[in-house]
C-alpha cells in the first residue's frame, strides 16, 4: 500500500479556506473572466477564418481563355483551379516571378 505523502503535510490557513471552498464547490478562479474572454476571441477568429469572401478581379480575356481549358483539361470549374492555386500561393507552396 502507498503512503500518501500529503497526509502529514499541514495546510495553511490559505489553504484551507481553498481546500474547503473546493469542497464546497465555492471556488472561483481568477482567470474565468480571461478565460471566457480568449476562448470568445479563440471562436469568433475560427468563424472569420472559416469565412469565404467574394472577390472582383480584371484580368486578361486571353489569360481567362487560357484558364478555363486548363481547368477544363483537368475536369474542374475554373474557379476552382484559380481558388486552389490562390491557396496554394498564399500557403508559399507556389511561387511567381514579378
Amino acid at each position: 500500500m502507498k503512503k500518501n505523502l500529503l497526509s502529514d503535510h499541514k495546510l495553511s490557513l490559505e489553504e484551507q479556506k481553498f481546500e474547503q471552498e473546493l469542497m464546497d464547490h465555492e471556488y472561483e478562479s481568477d482567470n474565468d473572466q480571461k478565460s471566457q474572454e480568449m476562448w470568445s476571441e479563440a471562436i469568433a477568429n475560427h468563424r472569420e477564418l472559416s469565412q469565404t469572401k467574394q472577390m472582383t478581379i480584371r484580368v486578361d480575356a486571353g489569360d481567362l481563355i487560357k484558364v478555363k481549358a486548363r481547368a477544363k483539361a483537368n475536369s474542374m470549374p475554373y474557379q476552382t483551379l484559380l481558388k486552389i492555386l490562390f491557396k496554394q500561393f498564399a500557403e508559399g507552396k507556389v511561387s511567381i516571378k514579378v
